[in-house]
Parts: C-alpha cells; structure tokens; sequence
C-alpha cells in the first residue's frame, strides 16, 4: 500500500480560497464536497486545474492527523484501530490523487504536468512519513506478532499481511541513517519516473511526417490517408497528410508504405523517441532511475531491484522469470529468423539487395501474409467496426457472466471521445460504472491502460460500486467512415476490458486487495484470457459485421484468419522477449550501471543474440511500462500471465466457449477475488492443477520451433 490511489468520498464540505487574478475570489472545490453526481462519479465538469494542488495538500494533512490519531491512540494495538484505521485513512488524497494521475495520463497539459512534478517531491515524502513513522510501525508489528489472539478472517489476515510487509519493504526496519538515504531515493526517483513519462509524450507529439506529394501515399489504404489529410488540416496544413507517432498512424505506414525512403524516416523518429540529445533525452533519466532502483534494493537488504520486486509475485525471483523468458528464445528466434529469410527473398524480387532492416519488415510481413494466405488486413478491417466490436465485447460478457450495459448520456466526463456505461447483473442490479476512451490526442499518453476512479469495497455492510475505465489510441473515424479497427486493436479492446472485469465484479471487504490489487504476474490474466474469444469464429460471427452492409464476416475470412494465426509469431514474440530481457537486465544490476543507456542496451541484446533486424518493442528512452509504469523488473508479466491464460481457456475450448459453470468457477476464483489469496491458489481453485507451457507454444506455433 502506497499513498493509496484508489477513489473514497469525503463527506468533508469547505471552501478554498484560489490565488488567481482576483486574490479575493473564494471558490468552491469540487474534491472538498460529497459528490453528487449520478452514481457519485468525478465531477468532471467542475472541476479545474487549480482545484488540485490545494486538494491533495489538504489530503495530505488530513491523512498525517488520521495517521497521528492511530500512533497516539492509548488502547492497545488491534486490527480495528491500527489495520482497518489506516485501510480508511487518506480518503481525501485517494479522492483527488485518482483523479489528478488518471488525467495526467489521458487528458494532460502543461499545468497539470507541472502540478504534477512539483508535487511529486511531496507526495513521495509523506509516503516516506508513514512507513517510516516508528510508532506507527510499532503498532502494526504488534498486531503482526499477535494476529493468532485476534482471530482474523482470511481477508483480515491478507491485509494484515500486506500491510506489514509494506512497511518493511518500505525500510522501516533501517536504521535513521539509511532511512534518510532512502527518503532521499524516493524523492528523487518520483521527480525522474515522471520527467521520464512527460518527455516521451512531448517527443511522441512533437514530431510530424508531412507529405506534400500525392505520389508519397502509394500502398497506404484510403482511412490512413483521409485520416492523415484531416490531421494536417487540423494542424492548419490543408492539402498536404500529416502523418505522426502515435501508434494508429505510424504502425500502418510502415505496414503499408511502398515508400522505402519514407518508412525508414518515420521509423527512425519512432525508435528514437527520447534519444535525440535535447531537453526531452531520456538516456540519462533511464539509468538513474535503474541505478536509484538498485541503491534502493541494496538498502532494503535485497541483492538487486529485480529481486525486490519478484518476491511479490507468482515468480518469486528473477531467476525463475528469466528462465521462462529463455526457454520461449531460442524457439522464437528460430522462427523469427526463418520469417526474415522469407522477407529478404521478397525484398530480391523488389531488386532490393539491401540486408533486412527494421522498417522493412512489417510492410514485407504483410505482403507475404497476402501473398502465402491470400489475407489483407484492409480486407478484414471493414468487418471490425469499433460500434460493432464494443457490442461483441458486451456479449461476450452477458453470455459468460450475465452482464448488462447501459450508456449513460448525463454523466459527467472528463473528455467529449469518452463514453460512460453502468454496468449491471443479469436481474439489473448495479454493479459499478465503466468509462471509456479511444482515440488518440496530443493530451493523451500512448498505449492503453486500465484504471479505477473508485475501487470496490465493503462499508457498512454494502458493497461501494466500482467506477473504473479503459484508455485506447485506436484508428479514428473519419467523414467516410466509422472507426475500423486492426484486429490487434480489436484484441487490445478485449484485453482492457478483461482488466475492466477484474475491477468491475471484484467483490473483496477491503479497498487495498480488491480488483487488480494483485501480483503483476497474475493481473494479466483475466485481461489476456479474454483477448481468446476474440478470435473465436463463434464470437466473430457474433460482432464481426460489414458497416456498410451489416454483412456477417465470410467463413472463408474466418477460415484466412485460422490459418495465418501463427504467422509473424517469430518476431512479436522475440521483440517482446527482448524487451522483457532488456528489463531483466536493467534490474539486476547488482551495483550502478557506469555505461549510458544506448550502450547498455546493445550490450544487453547482443548477450542474447538478438539480429539487427529486430529492436526490442521498447527500447531504453521510451521503455514506459518499466521507468514510468509500474512495471519495472515485470514486463514479463505478460507472457508469463500467457502462460496462464492458454492454460486456463483450453477449458471453455474443450467444454464450451460459454460453459456456464466454468465461467461461474472463473468470476468466483478469479475476477471477484482481487488480492485476498495467494494467486496461484486462486488458479488452481479454478483450473484445478498448475497451468502448462504447452497451449501457448501451439498458440504462437513455436511447439516444433524448441
């Protein structure tokens, strides 16, 4: 438990008085009322950029007196005033920080960023106040070493368990000396994380492919191009394309450009974000992050970052991660190195005698794909309409969960693009609320994420609904069109919405383990399982519908689809293994790395033979997920999650993809649990034995590539 992020009310009602123009002005602040909107969602609406520093500097001195009140509270320490009173304090923090860090990622600008970096500092120290109060810690250590007398339920001595911990992972068992260093770390790696974050969205948007010739569009399809003609425009470059970095328009343009000389220009200004040896370099961020990491490990009594991190996790340590990762190389790499021979036969018949670069490979990739299977993306994308997709998504839930979905039109939001939806049980009953977000701007960060306004909980007996959302940059409408998407985009929606689930029907006590409040290795899960009905031919049927002509997908496009779904599984697998190693790397240094970024990187892809044809998906300077994201020494969650997902829908596959008892068997063990017990317990609650390797091998068809 850090400052906790999660979404409380406060029924605390005042007024704050706003240094603007008017120094006099006193106006009312949105995060200091009770909420009263429908369903007591954010008041979007109300609120503005200067209500949040005086809100979270309020909520920081309300949490220090509820935090001060445990320490010097004279009864004797007991999981209702120690425990169960600091699960309730920080509700005001909670309240604002929620949603000051989710704009900061999906609506930004300039003040927030630098409301953001100046409170960093702040935020990281009264974190640091807590876990290293040892008074506080006195307390919690005590009903630690007497739980056996308090007679706790499994969900109480979870949170008792991760409570404890938390504070010694946190240092309170370090001496002043090192506790000061330490406060020093966490001051200076919250600064930096953030720096880090902020420059790669400023290099993503500052960047601009301008085509002023129409013959520079050959190969690329008629949305890309009218997509890019309605961006120049925007951009005031009416007549000419713009294309940019943001990953629905620079990944098409490498996939489809027959312009060589374009390709590796917008490439190279995609692989070298943050690189660029201005304000906005992040080489020298990404090792002092790494090396703060590690100083921290080695503080706290751990070898390395990495084995600080995984001792959280289903892995344990770095060794048992890194293991997976190796044993998935080699048979990636013999594939992906096979699919590279295929490219450079085809780049020959161009008259292309080049070695395979980079920027070659997608575009090469899809001919051979429409040439070996007679498939074309732009052929599939028609049926893949996002209206139409969202509607399968919402079948796919009513049919495995009973859950319905109603769109709320008088909610507030926080962006025109995002849509709100209740969510309820098959008998109407609420079960939370469900933002969701799509398309790509200048104020919103790459990628896509889910997130949580409000986190599940119990108070009083009833269960506080959970308001949560998802975040995308998928392919945009334009004036001909609706949004089509890629079938990546159409799994990357089912994906989020399986993190959706997991913090929608969460049904926990406590705030800190509901929802995704699990090990990164675990969390991935219920968002990856549901990326496998995706592709199912009897859920396609279900959504995949023409726009135009509301046509069925054909069998024989399905049929297409089946066939080339292995194909190019040698090169996304061994770019994101190379990733997840290049993380590995990073994270178990055992002392400071002395090199800088771009050296380390070569070093670490060339101990594992990764070709020159390849880059890791990310490289150091805008590696996201793991100096900015949470995701440090963990981005082989995914395939480790992979592993578990296979596994676990190998069971709809064999007994029906919407067999009601196992789905049941998943919502109980799994999506309803959050954090409250140990999550390969939860698996095998579920499936029933610990999960194999073999359904993701024969997934990728790397099974004959070992």
């Amino acid at each position: 438990m850090k400052i906790k992020t999660i979404l409380l009310f406060s029924a605390l009602t005042t007024a704050v008085t706003v240094n603007s123009q008017d120094k006099n002005k006193t106006t009312m602040n949105p995060f200091f009322e009770t909420y009263t909107t429908p369903y007591q969602v954010p008041p979007f609406h109300l609120i503005k950029n200067e209500h949040f520093k005086p809100a979270i500097l309020e909520g920081i001195k309300k949490q220090e007196a509820e935090i001060n009140a445990i320490v010097t509270n004279k009864e004797k320490p007991t999981f209702d005033n120690t425990v169960l009173a600091m699960e309730n304090s920080g509700k005001l923090l909670a309240k604002v920080s929620t949603v000051f860090y989710n704009l900061n990622s999906a609506n930004t600008n300039e003040e927030i960023q630098s409301i953001a970096k100046e409170l960093a500092p702040k935020l990281s120290a009264h974190s640091d106040n807590i876990y290293l109060n040892d008074a506080l810690f006195k307390r919690v250590k005590t009903v630690w070493n007497n739980q056996k007398n308090f007679k706790l339920n499994k969900e109480q001595a979870k949170t008792l368990e991760n409570l404890y911990k938390n504070f010694v992972r946190s240092g309170a068992n370090l001496s002043e000396d090192s506790k000061k260093r330490l406060r020093e770390i966490n001051a200076e790696m919250a600064v930096a994380t953030l720096k880090y974050g902020q420059n790669i969205l400023a290099e993503t948007n500052s960047y601009e492919l301008v085509i002023t010739d129409k013959k520079d569009l050959a190969g690329l399809p008629n949305e890309l191009i009218e997509t890019a003609a309605n961006d120049a425009k925007a951009k005031g470059k009416a007549g000419k394309w713009v294309f940019t970095l943001s990953n629905s328009s620079v990944m098409p343009f490498l996939q489809y450009s027959s312009n060589r000389k374009l390709r590796k220009e917008i490439w190279n200004a995609y692989q070298m974000r943050a690189n660029n040896n201005n304000d906005k370099d992040n080489k020298e961020l990404a090792i002092q992050i790494a090396n703060l990491r590690s100083e921290k490990a080695r503080l706290l009594g751990y070898e390395t970052h990495a084995d600080y991190v995984l001792e959280k996790s289903m892995a344990k340590n770095p060794e048992t991660a890194t293991k997976l990762l190796m044993d998935l190389w080699t048979p990636a790499l013999n594939m992906a190195n096979k699919e590279a021979a295929d490219i450079k036969e085809m780049m020959l018949k161009d008259g292309i005698k080049d070695e395979v670069q980079p920027y070659d490979w997608r575009y090469y990739a899809e001919k051979i794909r429409k040439e070996r299977f007679d498939l074309d993306e732009q052929e599939m994308k028609p049926y893949f309409s996002l209206e139409k997709t969202r509607e399968g998504v919402f079948t796919v839930c009513k049919n495995l969960y009973g859950l319905q979905f109603k769109q709320l039109n008088d909610v507030p939001k926080y962006h025109q693009d995002v849509t709100v939806w209740e969510v309820t049980e098959a008998d109407g009953s609420h079960i939370g609320i469900l933002y969701m977000d799509f398309h790509p701007r200048a104020s919103k960060r790459g990628g896509a994420w889910m997130t949580s306004y409000r986190t599940q909980k119990m108070e009083n007996g009833k269960r506080v609904a959970p308001v949560v959302s998802i975040v995308c940059n998928f392919t945009k409408p334009t004036e001909n069109a609706p949004a089509l998407l890629t079938f990546d985009e159409v799994s990357t929606f089912f994906h989020e919405f399986g993190h959706a689930l997991h913090g929608l029907l969460s049904n926990v006590t406590y705030e800190s383990i509901a929802g995704t409040s699990v090990p990164r290795d675990f969390v991935e899960l219920p968002s990856q399982i549901m990326e496998n009905w995706a592709a199912e031919p009897e859920v396609m049927k279900m959504y995949a519908k023409h726009y135009k002509t509301g046509e069925v997908i054909p069998e024989a496009l399905i049929a297409k689809m089946q066939k080339a779904g292995t194909f190019d599984q040698g090169f996304a697998t061994t770019e994101y293994l190379a990733a997840s190693l290049l993380d590995m790397q990073y994270h178990t240094q055992k002392g400071n790395i002395s090199v800088n970024a771009e050296t380390f990187e070569k070093e670490a892809m060339n101990k594992i033979n990764l070709p020159s044809t390849i880059i890791p998906r990310y490289r150091s300077t805008y590696f996201n997920h793991i100096f900015a994201g949470g995701y440090s020494a963990g981005y082989y969650s995914y395939i480790w999650s992979g592993v578990l997902d296979t596994d676990a829908f190998e069971v709809f596959k064999i007994n029906g993809l919407f067999n009601q008892d196992y789905a049941k068997s998943f919502r109980k063990n799994v999506l309803e649990k959050g954090g409250t017990e140990d999550p390969m317990e939860l698996y095998k609650s579920f499936r029933g034995a610990e999960p194999s390797t073999e359904p993701l091998l024969r997934k990728r068809g790397l099974d004959q590539m070992k």
